[in-house]
């Protein structure tokens, strides 16, 4: 391994233990290209994560390797990294989790072998009060690609009756993700059932979608609107982030007009920084449009007047 290196980071230094050391190995990125990919897209991975509750997804080895899922901080932070204190019911314990305000912090986490950033939907001001709603398009196995842009222009049009404004990304592996800012005035459980009235529309109106709870009860070929990532302490990963496999794929923003003609595989860390130059974030204004969830929770009262069951609520760390 060669030596060490220390970088500038706008008033920050870092330094980066094992630079060549190979993460990706498709087509060789190594742990200082990882570095370099953040550093290239700063503001869109900042953005992301800013302010909320990071569990941080650590491959000490390379993405080949065993991984680790970190909610504390890792040891010897220096005094400029942020945390929030985060309680964790089934501990019975606090966690200090990373709340990134700056662009060395991610890089700092990197060095700690960070590969994937998954921030919660809420921010420290509150923790218990998310302000982002996200729709999960999670393809089953044998669920293509197709289907999961068929159901996001369906999520999208159900989106503009409602008058909220989605911001899509790719997940970075098999499905499609959907952000929207919301007031942050109900906690977890109330954001989870207006995601559940949604998925449940978007099932009324394409007969390839499921909500069903358990795994067993959807057919593979069914995409399931995955309501559960709305829940406490359930994260997925941000924009920007890069995702742990071998290709070195990316959570990418995109436009609603690229849903036909993208690929998940056309964002990579090899890829993105172009893009990012050329097209800055394309997330950059989502908390100039902020919804109200009252005409879900409306339509959650309808369903469940009507006899829809309510799914348990996922288990809590």
């Amino acid at each position: 391994m060669s030596a060490a290196i220390e970088l500038e980071i706008e008033n920050r230094v870092v330094r980066i233990s094992n630079p060549d050391r190979v993460y990706f190995p498709a087509r060789g990125e190594t742990k200082l290209d990882l570095v370099e990919y953040y550093l290239a897209v700063g503001d869109g991975i900042v953005n992301a994560l800013r302010e909320r509750p990071c569990m941080l997804h650590r491959f000490p080895k390379g993405v080949t390797g065993d991984k680790v899922h970190q909610k504390r901080l890792p040891s010897g932070a220096p005094e400029w990294m942020e945390t929030v204190q985060v309680f964790f019911p089934r501990w019975k314990r606090t966690a200090d989790e990373l709340c990134v305000t700056e662009i060395a912090q991610v890089v700092w986490a990197v060095q700690m072998s960070t590969v994937e950033f998954h921030p919660w939907n809420s921010r420290r001001a509150d923790v218990e009060i998310p302000d982002e709603w996200r729709i999960d398009l999670d393809p089953g196995p044998e669920c293509d690609w197709s289907t999961v842009r068929e159901v996001a222009h369906v999520s999208r049009e159900v989106l503009d009756e409602l008058g909220a404004v989605g911001y899509p990304k790719t997940s970075g592996g098999s499905g499609m993700h959907i952000y929207v800012r919301i007031q942050p005035d109900g906690d977890h459980k109330v954001v989870r059932r207006a995601a559940l009235a949604f998925a449940r529309e978007v099932e009324r109106r394409c007969d390839k979608v499921t909500t069903a709870w358990w795994r067993k009860d959807r057919d593979p070929a069914d995409l399931f609107v995955d309501y559960n990532q709305n829940a406490r302490d359930h994260t997925i990963a941000a924009a920007y982030s890069v995702r742990g496999n071998a290709e070195a794929t990316v959570s990418a923003p995109i436009a609603w007009d690229e849903i036909d003609t993208v690929v998940p595989g056309d964002f990579t860390i090899a890829t993105m920084p172009d893009r990012f130059a050329e097209l800055g974030d394309l997330h950059h204004d989502i908390d100039d449009h902020v919804f109200d969830l009252a005409p879900l929770l409306e339509w959650a009262a309808r369903d469940e007047a009507a006899g829809s069951e309510t799914p348990p609520e996922p288990e809590q760390s």
